[in-house]
């Protein structure tokens, strides 16, 4: 009898022990093959039918929230954007069956409750039907959020308000947008017909224009040029220009041109605030490509922006082979045609490093993420990310860019209220060649006070049609950004 009670036990430990090896195996060394299988929708769905956090602006708004479905529907909880299109290329949408985007995606495992510290500070309620989500606490301002959507109205293009001393962003819009309610339903044919729509709809509305899209930036680009320029001793205050309508580049028959063929000159001063294409056209050429291309990967450019959201895109500027052989290339693109391409936020970025003393902090959404609790999960530590120019050199383009708006492009359009000085640069992007109809980017970037800078702001309007390639930079981007620091000074956030 003692054998066969061995046996039996023998054999069940063996049974026991496949057992565990074999769920071990499924939980943990296959869980992420059978969770990325198409067909197994059960994880999916267990994540979809629990609760999951807010998104919250850094006024108190509930952006993104999930609330109970109502009777009968299919899944228990129903995803909620409460201001509609304000903030959907921030928020992105989050989907049963076309997932998540956005913050949505960047950040899930918070409002999930799915973080290891969430997971470990619940552990206490773990036989408990606790809600576990956290939520995601955002640096966007509402109220400048809303500022921007009316300034901008119903123009392509893209506004971007930033705090230059830290990076955080204040407010990024971009028309057209979409309302992600739209995408949230719980049909999932009809909200796959939305996303098809909105992906098809010119303007990309389901991108982020602002960090996920690049221009031409025309004149607003010679604020690096400049900066380069300076560091390396090309040019300095001293610096003069003879008048001239247009300059011929070695290796070409085709002249460049000032705008409108405007006779241009004098000192740097002069020049940077009248925004004269041929004296820099000439300093680029003049520094050559191997110090001109080192110079704008200082600046950031042809790198990725460590950005807390996901697919940004990269500006670009070309490599020194590009421009091998090819001067007047070169000369075109120091002035901000040709092949140049900024992100919008990367603009503001530009504003921002002179308004900072030439330092480029790193853009951030995402003030910090909070337990259900609503006690602290972690908090973004405002970093450098680049350091293009000196003190000095910032000094100076501070003072070039208070010029323009003085006496140059930005005279007519950026004077705020209350005698605040502003400094800017402006930038009127041509997209078509020689005998094609008109078209152009319109460009500003700047910020304020001039004296102590606490915003800066980048405004692009596209150059889809007439009324907006028919104008230039100042007048037609001018007065957005003058709006936006208008109100920001106006209004400070209580306790920044």
């Amino acid at each position: 009898m003692n054998k066969q009670i061995r046996r039996l036990a023998a054999a069940m430990l063996v049974c026991y022990l496949v057992l565990f090896v074999q769920l071990n195996l499924l939980q943990v060394v296959k869980r992420d093959e059978l969770a990325a299988k198409p067909n197994n929708t059960r994880a999916v769905l267990r994540e979809f039918d629990k609760p999951r956090g807010s998104i919250i602006t850094t006024d108190g708004l509930i952006i993104a929230d999930s609330i109970p479905s109502a009777p009968g529907d299919k899944y228990k909880y129903q995803r909620r954007y409460t201001a509609g299109d304000l903030f959907a290329n921030l928020t992105g949408y989050y989907t049963f069956a076309y997932g998540a985007t956005k913050l949505e995606k960047k950040y899930n495992d918070v409002l999930t409750g799915s973080t290891s510290e969430q997971q470990l500070r619940a552990i206490t309620n773990i036989l408990s039907s606790t809600d576990n989500t956290g939520s995601v606490k955002l640096t966007i301002r509402a109220d400048l959020q809303l500022v921007a959507k009316n300034a901008l109205g119903e123009r392509e293009g893209s506004v971007v308000m930033m705090d230059p001393r830290t990076g955080a962003v204040l407010a990024m819009w971009s028309w057209p947008s979409f309302d992600p309610n739209e995408v949230v339903i719980h049909d999932d044919v009809k909200a796959g017909d939305v996303i098809t729509l909105f992906n098809a709809l010119p303007g990309k509305p389901t991108l982020n224009n602002a960090y996920q899209e690049r221009y031409m930036p025309g004149s607003a680009f010679k604020i690096v040029t400049t900066g380069i320029a300076l560091e390396n001793h090309a040019l300095d205050l001293t610096s003069t220009f003879d008048d001239e309508r247009q300059w011929l580049p070695p290796q070409t028959n085709n002249p460049i041109e000032n705008y409108q063929g405007e006779l241009c000159g004098g000192d740097l001063a002069t020049v940077f605030a009248r925004s004269c294409n041929t004296p820099f056209a000439r300093t680029g050429a003049l520094m050559g490509a191997d110090v001109m291309v080192a110079g704008t990967q200082k600046w950031g450019i042809g790198e990725k922006i460590p950005f807390d959201l996901p697919g940004g895109a990269e500006s670009h500027f070309g490599s020194v082979e590009d421009f091998k052989d090819a001067t007047p290339r070169l000369a075109i693109d120091s002035f901000g045609q040709g092949d140049d391409l900024i992100v919008p936020m990367q603009m503001a970025m530009f504003a921002s490093t002179v308004a900072n003393g030439g330092v480029m902090m790193q853009p951030y959404v995402v003030d910090e993420t909070l337990d259900h609790s609503g006690a602290t999960l972690d908090t973004t530590t405002p970093k450098a990310w680049k350091t293009p120019i000196s003190p000095d050199t910032a000094a100076i383009l501070n003072q070039l860019m208070v010029g323009v708006v003085q006496r140059g492009t930005a005279k007519c359009c950026l004077q705020l209220d209350n005698g605040v000085q502003a400094a800017a640069k402006t930038g009127t992007a041509q997209l078509n060649a020689l005998g094609e109809q008109q078209r152009s980017h319109a460009w500003i970037t700047a910020f304020a006070p001039a004296e102590a800078p606490q915003y800066a702001v980048a405004v692009v309007l596209k150059g889809v049609n007439d009324e907006i390639s028919d104008g230039t930079g100042g007048r037609l981007a001018g007065p957005i950004a003058k709006t936006m620091l208008d109100y920001a000074l106006a209004h400070p956030l209580a306790g920044s």
